[in-house]
């Protein structure tokens, strides 16, 4: 006898990958399946499910998109983007979801009354609009589930789970909500495994040369490069520094201290007081005030020279103020230079791009990978550095060898549209074990494969 098809819509489909782990767990259930609409407007994803799924059509706009023109189906799945709230005047406030594309969810759901959804976004849902520091969740997941529950009558359940409990070597904490018309899924008690970057690393890819690569290999062997972070705005042991590598110029050891000092030390709230201005993240200090904590004969012969090198900028604080384009109710601030106030050295962290931002361990997962800085995450092979590769990239978020983004291997914005692909995609793994449990109420409460 003929296997049951279950049919899905894919929203915000991006790589394809919640349909993916879907499709397998349903499969795997006994089900056949078949996705009746695919949304996306982003050129590069279209690209990659024309390449991945091809002979199937890819909608556009879902706003754009009238209910009545979707077929009918059984499961809805979408990683739906998750902006603020708009705040529709003080009668409504957070209770209005118009202006968001969960509006665009809310609508398919009651318009067409499936038997279920799978949807997932990222772990600060849980926190956003929080009403004080201990709710939990926030006002905004609290309204997604009331219009999902009150309002559209499913069963609800949601979590947060991290890839790296289910065989990805990436720790990604991401919230999972499913709902169904009968019955209740569980989230919790999942079988953990682990896995390790070497598990899905490549190896004997070309390396890069460069004068970054040169300075950060004459300061550090390979092994001594696992796990490190390569930046200048923070500190601590697992941080590589320009000034370590005397990227902008040799520095000394004294000349090391003394950066690395002031680094932390502009941090402390106390300063702001001090100063006079609104606390931030990262404050000049003067001479007289790094001598309070670094008081060194040689001090201001360091500073000049660390300055005139660039790794100090002599700059005036920056006070915090509201900007005329503010409204009654959303006040906007931007800092500006106090000029009132008397120049402090900084340390120079946004004005210069690091060839690598990161270099990944072997022995350890990744941190969680998003599109911004994929392109800057190095690996070490055959004793040199090169960028992760793409395969390595699809291999982090759960996706067969099957799943290709040769179309954008090959050209610098290619590989960056790739990445930022991969940094906005979903763990194919998590979506799977979630989707098993998915097929189970289905099959118990009416949906039995024949």
């Amino acid at each position: 006898m003929a296997k049951k098809t279950v049919k899905f819509i894919d929203l915000f489909a991006g790589l394809g990958g919640i349909r993916i782990g879907f499709e397998e767990a349903f499969k795997q259930a006994g089900y056949k399946t078949k996705c009746v609409l695919t949304s996306e407007i982003k050129e590069a994803a279209i690209t990659a499910l024309n390449l991945n799924f091809p002979g199937e059509k890819v909608d556009g706009d879902i706003t754009q998109i009238k209910s009545k023109d979707i077929p009918d189906f059984d499961f809805l799945l979408g990683g739906f983007p998750c902006q603020a709230f708009s705040v529709a005047g003080k009668q409504r406030g957070f209770a209005d979801t118009r202006g968001t594309l969960f509006f665009e969810i809310e609508r398919i759901l009651r318009d067409k009354k499936p038997y279920g959804f799978l949807l997932e976004n990222v772990e600060g849902l849980v926190v956003h609009d929080l009403a004080s520091n201990t709710d939990k969740p926030g006002r905004t997941l609290k309204i997604i589930l009331e219009k999902l529950e009150k309002e559209l009558e499913y069963n609800v359940s949601w979590d947060v789970l991290d890839a790296q409990d289910f065989g990805i070597a990436q720790a990604r904490r991401r919230v999972y909500i499913v709902g169904t018309r009968k019955g209740k899924i569980s989230l919790g008690e999942f079988p953990i495994t682990s896995a390790k970057f070497e598990d899905i690393m490549e190896t004997g890819c070309d390396t890069l040369r460069g004068k970054f690569i040169e300075k950060l290999f004459n300061r550090y062997n390979p092994e001594q490069l696992y796990g490190k972070a390569i930046k200048d705005k923070r500190g601590g042991d697992n941080n590589i520094h320009s000034w370590d590598i005397g990227l902008r110029g040799t520095t000394t050891i004294a000349e090391r201290a003394l950066l690395n000092a002031l680094l932390l030390e502009r941090r402390k709230k106390h300063w702001a007081e001090k100063i006079g201005i609104v606390w931030m993240d990262g404050m000049p200090l003067t001479t007289e005030q790094i001598r309070t904590f670094h008081d060194k004969p040689n001090l201001q012969a360091m500073l000049d020279k660390l300055t005139k090198q660039g790794y100090l900028v002599l700059e005036h604080p920056k006070q915090k103020k509201e900007t005329k384009d503010s409204t009654e109710d959303r006040k906007i601030y931007e800092r500006v230079p106090d000029k009132t106030k008397p120049k402090g050295y900084n340390i120079v962290t946004g004005k210069l791009s690091f060839q690598f931002s990161r270099i990944l361990c072997p022995e350890s997962v990744t941190p969680t990978l998003v599109a911004m800085d994929m392109s800057t995450l190095g690996v070490i092979d055959n004793g040199g550095l090169r960028r992760l590769t793409l395969r390595e990239g699809l291999r982090l978020f759960g996706y067969s060898d099957d799943y290709t983004l040769d179309a954008f291997n090959g050209t610098k914005k290619g590989l960056k549209q790739g990445f930022d692909l991969l940094g906005n995609t979903v763990c194919v793994t998590v979506i799977k074990a979630v989707s098993e449990r998915m097929a189970t109420n289905y099959k118990e409460h009416g949906g039995k494969a024949k």
